[in-house]
């Protein structure tokens, strides 16, 4: 069986539906055709992100000093020491933000980006990549509290000093935004309509 091409193909800035042999949105005048090359600019910045999120899990994201003696902590050890102390929510809202969301994001940007040809599970693909397209900015939120907390505790026996970890983590965040934004979620099922 044969691939079927589309008659018509939606403009990713509008919505509008145009023929899928022009070039150009007929409403918007944008650029409408489907981005083929997608797919490996897409994995580029995933493989990126991925060699990123690994150093920042392992060095660390955090300087604490209080009076005279200093800590660090990376992002997992943080958590074990939250957990430690009780602080259970705040535990498991940095650990799901932190650690299992990205990596979520990770397995489901490859998944969507080898999957892209098969015509099964369709909703359940576009609802991931919605996920993951919404989740994005998101993510920053880790280094904000990070580089905030560093900006406003310096007193004269205790300060943060943001690590190069959140330089890693921050970096991370950005390469999987860029993966999302570069795949063109109109692929997904383009051989099956």
């Amino acid at each position: 069986m044969g691939t079927i091409r589309r008659k018509y193909v939606r403009c990713p800035h509008c919505g509008f539906t145009n023929y899928s042999n022009s070039e150009y949105c007929y409403r918007c005048n944008l650029k409408v055709k489907i981005d083929y090359s997608s797919i490996n600019k897409s994995l580029a910045f995933l493989f990126t992100a991925f060699i990123f999120y690994i150093p920042a899990n392992i060095y660390p994201i955090l300087q604490s000093n209080k009076f005279l003696a200093s800590y660090t902590n990376t992002i997992i050890s943080g958590i074990f020491e939250l957990w430690g102390d009780g602080d259970y929510p705040i535990a498991i809202i940095v650990f799901l933000a932190s650690v299992l969301i990205p990596f979520l994001k990770f397995v489901i940007l490859f998944y969507l980006n080898i999957s892209v040809k098969s015509c099964k599970y369709l909703k359940i693909k576009r609802k991931l990549y919605k996920f993951v397209e919404i989740s994005g900015p998101w993510s920053l939120l880790d280094v904000f509290v990070v580089f905030v907390l560093g900006a406003l505790i310096h007193f004269q026996y205790v300060s943060i000093i943001p690590q190069k970890a959140a330089l890693y983590f921050l970096l991370m965040v950005i390469f999987t935004i860029l993966s999302s934004m570069s795949f063109d979620e109109r692929l997904i099922g383009e051989e099956c309509e």
